[in-house]
C-alpha cells in the first residue's frame, strides 16, 4: 500500500513522524504536551496541540493510517496490583466500546478511574471504530507501548480482526533493529483487506550481557554500541541514575562498547566516566537523541528535553514497523542513513547539554 497521511496520536516530539517523513509519508501529530509540541514545530512537523479525546477521524479526512503510543504510567506491574486492576478495567471498557455503548456513559465511568491516563489507551480503538462507522476505515494501524500493554493490544487484535483487518502483535527488542539501546516495546500492526501481516524480522543480534557482539546468528548484524552512536573519541562508562534492588551502590553500568540501557526521562542524571574513573561531560541533547536514533541535528526545544527524549519512539524501530505494516520491504541501509541528519549538521543545539536544554523555555 502507499499511504497518504498518518495521524499520530500522543505523538510526542516526533519519533514515529520522523521515521514516516524519511520514508516519504506525510504525518500530522496530536500531542497535548506543550514542550513536545515546541520541538515538533521546530522540526517542521505538522502538529495539533490538544487532547486526542477532543478529536476524531472526521477532523483528519486525509489520514488513511492511524498510529499512536498512549501514556503507559498506570500499567506498571510493580506494587499493590494497581497495574493489574487498571488492565482488567481497560479490557472491560474495550467490550463496551465495541458494543457501541454511548460515549458519554463510557466517559463518565472513565472519569471515576484512579488515574484518568489509564483510559487513554482506549483512544486508538475509539478512533479506529469511528473511522469504520464512517465507512472510511484506516488502511493500516500501528500502535506501540511498554510490554505491560501487550494484553490490551491482544484484545485490540480480536476486535480489528472481526472488522476485516489482518493483525500481529508482540514484544520487539530495539537493539535487534539497530537501535543502540536495549528497550522493549509492545507493538501492534493491522492492515485492512490483506490475508496476513507480520511484525518486522530482526536485523541485528540481541544483546546479552557478557556475550561478544560478534557471537550469535551470522545472518544478523552485531548490535550497535553507544560509542558508534554518539561518536565520542574515547571509551566511557555510563552509570545510571538509579540503584539496583534499592542499593545505591549497585547502580547499573554500561560501557560505550555496549548498547545503552533503556533511555528514560532521567537520562540527564546519568554520569559518564572514563575507564580510569575521571568524570566526563554528560550526554548532550543530541547524543541522548542519537541513542534513540533521532537525527544528530534534531532541534530539541522547550522544557523537559530529557523527558521528551525518554518518552519518544526510536525512529529507526518505527521505520521497520511502518514498513512491515505497509507491506514494504525492510528499510534499506540507504533509507536508514537518512536518520543521520534532519536538516543541517550545523544545528546550534547539537552540543547543548540535556540539562541546559531542559532549563530553557
Amino acid at each position: 500500500m502507499q499511504p497518504t497521511q498518518i495521524v499520530d496520536l500522543f505523538a510526542g516530539p516526533g519519533g514515529l513522524d520522523v521515521a514516516a517523513e524519511k520514508l516519504g509519508v506525510a504525518t500530522v501529530g496530536v500531542e497535548w504536551d506543550s514542550a513536545a509540541c515546541t520541538t515538533r514545530r521546530a522540526a517542521g512537523l505538522a502538529t495539533i496541540e490538544g487532547d486526542v479525546r477532543q478529536y476524531g477521524p472526521a477532523d483528519f479526512p486525509d489520514a488513511d493510517v492511524l498510529a499512536g503510543g498512549p501514556p503507559c504510567q498506570t500499567f506498571t506491574v510493580a506494587g499493590g496490583g494497581a497495574g493489574r486492576r487498571a488492565l482488567d478495567d481497560v479490557l472491560a471498557f474495550i467490550k463496551r466500546i465495541v458494543a457501541r455503548e454511548p460515549r458519554d456513559q463510557i466517559d463518565r465511568d472513565l472519569a471515576k478511574m484512579e488515574d484518568e491516563r489509564t483510559g487513554l489507551v482506549l483512544e486508538p480503538l475509539r478512533w479506529a471504530l469511528e473511522a469504520i462507522d464512517r465507512s472510511a476505515p484506516y488502511k493500516a494501524i500501528v500502535l506501540e507501548q511498554v510490554p505491560a500493554v501487550l494484553p490490551v493490544w491482544k484484545a485490540y487484535e480480536e476486535v480489528l480482526r472481526s472488522e476485516g483487518y489482518a493483525t500481529d502483535s508482540g514484544i520487539l527488542r530495539t537493539e535487534e533493529y539497530g537501535v543502540p539501546q536495549t528497550r522493549k516495546r509492545a507493538v501492534l500492526i493491522a492492515r485492512k483487506d490483506v490475508e496476513k501481516v507480520a511484525l518486522p524480522e530482526p536485523t541485528h543480534r540481541a544483546y546479552r550481557k557478557g556475550v561478544e557482539r560478534e557471537s550469535g546468528d551470522s545472518r544478523l548484524k552485531p548490535w550497535v554500541t553507544m560509542g558508534e552512536a554518539v561518536r565520542r573519541p574515547q571509551p566511557f562508562l555510563v552509570i545510571s541514575n538509579y540503584g539496583t534492588g534499592g542499593d545505591p551502590k549497585a547502580r547499573g553500568r554500561r560501557g560505550s562498547w555496549e548498547p545503552s540501557a533503556t533511555v528514560t526521562g532521567k537520562i540527564s542524571r546519568n554520569r559518564l566516566v572514563s575507564q580510569s574513573g575521571d568524570e566526563l561531560k554528560r550526554f548532550t541533547s543530541s547524543e541522548a537523541g542519537r541513542l534513540q536514533t533521532f537525527p544528530r541535528d534534531y532541534p530539541w526545544s522547550g522544557k523537559d528535553v530529557g523527558q521528551q527524549i525518554g518518552n519518544a519512539v526510536p525512529p529507526r524501530l518505527a521505520m521497520h514497523v511502518l514498513s512491515a505494516a505497509f507491506g514494504w520491504d525492510p528499510p534499506s541501509d540507504e533509507v536508514l542513513e537518512k536518520l543521520e541528519l534532519w536538516k543541517s549538521a550545523e544545528a546550534d543545539q547539537v552540543d547543548q547539554p540535556v540539562m541546559a536544554a531542559a532549563a530553557q523555555g
